[in-house]
């Protein structure tokens, strides 16, 4: 029976997600991007521009914003942040965007790159 039961999970593990989002976690993964972002609906960009609305949005379009060179020149080549692109660039900024100006590192864990997405996710 244990081995039947084993198999069985093993069978079914491809098909569950992941790992689950978690908004009210990522709302405190998110404390760390607040010191160059705001995310309030029609709140001020900063050193970075405001995040409301960032899923889904055209990169490098925040009116009145001053983006990098290279941020202009992958917004021109269509670069969407969607949610595979906002994991990707969350992960590691200067792997999308080579000489973009965010500072930022990186976030190298999985579970809160899923939070934070999630809440970038609600709050657009």
């Amino acid at each position: 029976m244990l081995r039947f039961a084993l198999l069985a999970a093993l069978m079914l593990a491809p098909i569950l997600p992941a790992a689950a989002q978690d908004a009210a976690a990522g709302q405190r993964v998110f404390n760390q991007c607040r010191a160059c972002h705001t995310i309030e609906q029609g709140g001020r960009n900063g050193v970075g521009p405001n995040l409301h609305g960032a899923v889904g949005r055209k990169a490098g379009s925040i009116e009145g914003f001053r983006y990098s060179a290279s941020m202009r020149e992958r917004a021109g080549g269509g670069l969407t942040w969607d949610e595979d692109t906002l994991r990707a660039y969350l992960a590691n900024p200067k792997a999308v965007v080579p000489a973009g100006s965010m500072s930022y590192p990186g976030l190298r864990n999985e579970q809160q790159l899923n939070d934070l997405i999630a809440y970038l996710k609600a709050n657009g």
